[in-house]
Order: C-alpha cells, then structure tokens, then sequence
C-alpha cells in the first residue's frame, strides 16, 4: 500500500515540515501558486493536522534546491496530490512530537492533546512544538497507520481563509515575478521569426552602442533598461532579413480528419453491432491560446558554471532537466526557484521565456537577464490548444433508451511540457544553431484523466460504447496543455447530443440524463443546479434561451453541472449562470468558488470569442483586436454552490466547470433560437452557418 499522493516519492518528513525556533513551523511544497490559491488550501491542512493556527505556519515556495519534487501542478490535482502529502506528513510530525511530549511528562501519548501547538497532558501542558523541538527528529520518512484528524475535529479546513497571495497583489506591493529586480540586472528582447518554418537570412544592422546576442535563428537584444531593449528590437526586426514557407494548413477541417495519425480505442465495451444510427454529428473547435493579461517572464544568472533560475513555470523540476539538455551543463549546476506569475491556465510561455533568459546570460556571466515577452509573443509563439474534431454516433432502442454510442477524436496531443528528456520541446530550442526539433505533443494516459481523450467517456449508463483516439502526428503549431485539455470540446459534443437524443426519444432533457445516471453524485449535482436556476420553471421569453451541461472531471474527478442564461442579440451574451458542484472535501469555500467561477466565466470566452487565427505562413492573432476575449462588461452573473461532501476525499475544482459551462452555452443558443451549433466559437458567423 502507498503513501498519499506526493508522499509516496517524497517521504522524509523533515523536506516537508521544518521547526524553527521563533515560534514558526515552515511548510515546504513542490506545488505552485499560479492564482488558484493553492498555498493558501495547502497551509490550511497543514495548521490542521497539526493543530496550530495559520499564523504559526509559514509556507515557503517552490525551488529545486530543497528537493521536493511534486512533479507538475496541473490537472486540478494538487490537493489530491500535495494536500493530502501534506496532512499525512503533518499527522507524522504531530505524533513524533506527542511521543517526545509523553517521554518528558512519563505519561500515555494517548492522553495527551494538541491546542495551537501546545501538548497538554492530564497535568496540564508539558510543552510546544519549540520547546519539545529535537534535532533530527524529523529526519525520517513517513510511515503509513498514523492516526489523522477525523473529519468533525478539523476546524481550519472547511472554513474560508484569506489567500496568502492575495494581500500584496491588492494592495499593489511587489509579488509578480514581474517585480524582481536584482543588482545589474540586464534587460533582453526577442526578435522573432515571423512565422515557425522561417529561417534568417541576413543579419540584423545593429548601431554601434548596440549589443545584440545571435545563436541560429535566436536573435536578442540585451540592455539596461527594458524601455531600451524593446526600441532596439523594434529598429532590428525591420533590418533582419528572413526565408519564409509554407507551414499552416489552409482547410483545418481537412487537416484534422487527413493528417497523419496514431489510431487507439480508448474505451470499447459491449459487442452488439448497430446497423443503424438516430444521429451523427461533428463538433468542431479552433486552436486556443493562454491570452493571459500577464505577459510571460523569467529572470537567469550565470555563475562559476551553475546556472539560476527565477520562472513561473508549473514544473520546475522537468524544466531544470530541459535547460540542462539544451544549454549543456550538468543539472545539479542548476537551480530553478518558483515566482509568481500573473495568470496561467495550462501550460503557457513560462518554461520557453526560461530558456530564453538562460541562453542570453550564459554569454553575460554574472549579470542577471531579465526577458518579458511582448503580446505578440504571448498570443502567437505560446503553446496553444490543439483544435478538435469529434465525431459522435447514437441510436436509441425501441424504450428510448441510448443503445449505441460510438466517439471518434481527431486532436494533436496535448501535452508538450518540459519532460526531462532529450528532445525538449522548449521554443528557443528549435531557433538555436544546435537545434532540437519540437516533439510531437503527447496525450496523458486515460488513467491519469487523458489529453484529447479526456471525458470523451460518458458517465451515461449505454450499453454499447466504442471511443476511438486519432492523436494528429503532424503539429503545425505547437500544442500543449490548456484548462481542461479535451475535456471541453468531448462535454460539449455529449452534452449537446443528449439534449437531442432526448428531443427524438420526446423526452425531458434533465429526466432524459437522470434515467441514464447510476451515480447518486452525478444526479445530485444537476438536481442542485435545477434547483438553483429554478430551471424547470424558467420563463419563455423571445431572444432568451436556457441550457444545462453536466460532467464529471475526467470521469473521476469533481462533478459539475452548469445552467446558463443567455440573451441572443447582435452577438451571444451570457446573463447568468448557475454551478452546482460536488468536489468531495472542501478546503477553503471561497477559494473553491474562486476557482469553480473562474472556470467558468472563462468558458465564456472561449466559447463565445476565442479562436488562433493563421494562413498558411504564420499566426495572425497577435492582438487583442484580433484575438479578442470575454470584457469585463460582458462577465456574467455566476452562483455557485456545493454539495455538502466534506466527509469524502476531496477533488480538485480549476478545471470541472469549463465543459459544463460551453456544453450550457450551446443548450441555451438552440434553446433561444432553434439552432444546434456544433462549431466554436458560438460567433454570429458560426450560429448563421448552422
């Protein structure tokens, strides 16, 4: 039997929990704060288990040089992963110490309690974590049958806790890797290729006073101020010359259903064969990207040949293997310390600004180099989002009840992150004169939640069920990880074809959903949500439209279901939106709404406006005019609620409302104007194709 999540690799206490003598326990973890409050959660069960208050805690940020590696914070899986680590790890530390404690007052660890850090015995206390504190005592690893807190006892955890983050970031103080300024501190700006497949051909002119760092087709300006970086590499780029071709198709329709392919069933149960079909649809997405408002950045120092690292990046450990890969040096000569950024839904530019920074200032050794990349780079050099197309086939049976399902996917992977291999798929990599070809985006296995294939599943009770992967083995634009991977295009399809698998069966669409649920969880949460938008008794009103989506985060994850109310004008305007969810154990209920929210006003933007446009050249979205997303006035008004599961494990909640909230979306345009939309984004153009 196995350690919980993280602990199982990371099993000496004392790289996770750390004494010091002025009344502070330190808690290490090798998960990432990037805006989903997970330092706060974490540090919430942690002062539980160990029974002191958020103010004797500290929790210290990610860096590789303490060597707890938690490997990526991605998937919604750091609470499930790190936090139950943590409480583990914390309920080790507890008992050690009331052991010690009953050593010193010759009594049964059993009769002695813990109140904010204090052991107090039936004489009374005996002493605190400081007072009791032995060196080395916690140089050991953890061990399985330790009594945790039981459920009722907790009193930090179930409760909202401001985020640590929060405070700084209010009230303006420096806390953005943004913000880092270290003694000469240089300033770098990239000159980009005008598209992938170019490749220089002359040169940049540069002024005299000018320095500028070439390596292949990487091309930097280096300066004392960003201001001045930036003027210098606006001057180049008009200078430089480049060979451009061919390397976007022009039909991604045609793309996705002809590229050459990896085929696997992902999923195939029940052998009766279907003659017959009651439907076959397409849905179809575009390729997406990150757009956050907070541009991507990294600051490197090269020293006595060991290299250091400040990055945003969600992985560290894996990207310090990458850079040791592309910038040849040993990766124990590297060190990588996590800062924050100031937005990050998937995997973003973070580990390719990293590499970056570092290829510049192992030529200016000593100086810090400081790269922020522009908008352009943001939206057009990012990783993206791989577009989708999804095939789905139903038939019912003569009770109407769904015989037959079958889901084919065609999808680049969707994971391209630092791996630790020989072939990083770090952007400045293919750009040097030593270069490394971008590696085909992998998809995660289906037991870890799946990359295109994720909630490609229905949680539908159907009695002949065939999902088949087509993961694309040719990428013309660099794929990765974005909220939610594939789960959002596969809710969306299933979502939309239940609603019309229940029009032909002449059915309710939620008592439709509801007959093919076994899972008690499942049906709660859309008859929560029914009931919070008051869904059943909605009012019919021309140019309004009402919608449902319901899933379970890759299939064994948080459940959510989404009521949308939308208002279809000149364009698709979304008024309200309901979200019932039950993610088992909730930590910190504002954080978790935070995130649940987020998911879904986000949604909102991918479904209603998001879309990397390109020809066959280059990415031509590298604007906010021509990569729009959801403005502030168009946010619509959300109500969140959980069900109340705390005696269950928990599950995490970043990602569960982005498909729901698109698949109600959908619901709620045909609800309003008759019209079944299977292509995102829901523009007018798309509607009037429809």
């Amino acid at each position: 039997m196995s350690l919980p999540g993280s602990l199982e690799l990371n099993k000496r206490l004392s790289s996770w929990v750390e004494i010091v003598p002025e009344g502070i326990i330190k808690l290490h973890t090798g998960k990432v704060e990037i805006g989903q409050g997970i330092l706060t959660a974490l540090r919430q069960i942690a002062a539980d288990e160990l029974c002191i208050t958020l103010e004797q805690i500290e929790i210290i940020s990610a860096t590789t040089s303490a060597g707890l590696d938690e490997a990526v914070t991605s998937g919604s899986r750091s609470v499930q992963e790190s936090g139950l680590a943590i409480r583990h790890a914390c309920a080790c530390v507890r008992s050690l110490y009331r052991d010690q404690a009953a050593q010193v007052a010759n009594t049964h660890a059993k009769d002695i309690v813990v109140e904010q850090g204090v052991f107090i015995g039936p004489h009374g206390p005996i002493g605190n974590y400081w007072s009791l504190y032995k060196a080395q005592l916690l140089d050991c690893e953890a061990w399985m049958n330790v009594e945790l807190k039981k459920t009722q006892h907790r009193s930090i955890v179930g409760e909202s806790s401001l985020r640590v983050d929060l405070p700084d970031k209010v009230y303006g103080k420096p806390r953005f890797i943004h913000d880092i300024r270290l003694p000469e501190m240089l300033f770098a700006s990239i000159v980009r290729p005008p598209s992938p497949g170019a490749r220089l051909e002359k040169k940049p002119i540069p002024r005299s006073d000018e320095e500028v760092f070439i390596d292949g087709n990487f091309i930097a300006v280096v300066a004392k101020s960003e201001f001045e970086s930036n003027k210098v590499a606006a001057y180049l780029s008009k200078t430089v010359q480049w060979k451009i071709q061919e390397s976007f198709p022009t039909d991604i329709k045609g793309f996705l259903k002809n590229a050459k392919r990896d085929q696997s069933i992902v999923y195939q149960d029940g052998g009766e064969d279907n003659q017959h079909w009651d439907l076959q649809v397409d849905f179809y997405r575009p390729y997406l990207t990150h757009a956050s408002i907070g541009l991507c950045c990294a600051i490197a120092r090269f020293s006595n040949e060991f290299l250091e690292v400040w990055s945003h990046s969600q992985s560290i450990f894996r990207l310090r293997a990458d850079l040791a890969v592309v910038l040849a040096i040993p990766v124990e000569n590297i060190t990588i310390h996590h800062a924050e950024g100031a937005g990050c839904y998937g995997h973003n530019g973070a580990d390719d600004v990293a590499l970056d920074a570092a290829l510049i200032a192992k030529k200016y050794p000593e100086k810090p180099i400081r790269v922020q990349w522009s908008r352009a780079d943001e939206l057009s050099w990012g990783p993206s989002s791989s577009a989708m197309l999804v095939n789905i086939k139903a038939s019912l049976d003569k009770h109407g009840k769904i015989a037959h399902w079958a889901q084919e996917i065609n999808s680049n992977g969707h994971e391209n992150r630092p791996h630790g291999d020989q072939n990083p798929g770090l952007l400045a990599a293919s750009h040097i004169s030593n270069s490394f070809d971008i590696p085909i985006s992998r998809n995660p296995p289906l037991a870890s939640g799946g990359g295109a294939d994720r909630n490609a599943l229905p949680l539908y009770a159907i009695k002949n069920v065939c999902v088949q992967m087509n993961r694309l083995l040719e990428m013309p634009i660099r794929t990765s990880s974005l909220r939610g991977l594939g789960a959002m295009v596969n809710v969306f399809a299933i979502e939309s074809v239940m609603e019309e698998l229940a029009i032909i069966a002449n059915k309710d669409s939620i008592e439709f959903r509801l007959d093919h649920l076994t899972d008690t969880r499942a049906k709660a949460v859309i008859q929560k949500v029914v009931e919070m938008s008051n869904y059943k008794n909605r009012q019919v009103v021309d140019g309004y439209g009402w919608g449902i989506g319901f899933a379970r985060y890759k299939g064994i994850g948080a459940y959510c279901a989404v009521v949308a109310m939308i208002e279809a004008g000149r364009s698709i305007l979304v008024k309200n939106l309901w979200v019932a969810t039950d993610c088992g154990e909730v930590i910190n209920p504002d954080g978790a709404a935070n995130q649940v929210e987020g998911g879904a006003i986000q949604a909102c933007s991918f479904a209603l406006k998001e879309s990397v446009q390109f020809n066959s050249e280059k990415i031509l979205s590298d604007n906010w005019d021509a990569y729009p997303i959801l403005k502030f006035d168009e946010v619509p008004e959300v109500q969140t609620s959980f069900i109340n599961n705390q005696h269950l494990s928990p599950l995490g909640v970043g990602e569960c409302s982005t498909g729901p909230t698109v698949a109600a979306l959908a619901n709620a345009i045909h609800d309003a104007l008759g019209v079944r939309v299977r292509d995102m984004p829901f523009t007018v153009e798309n509607i009037s194709k429809a």
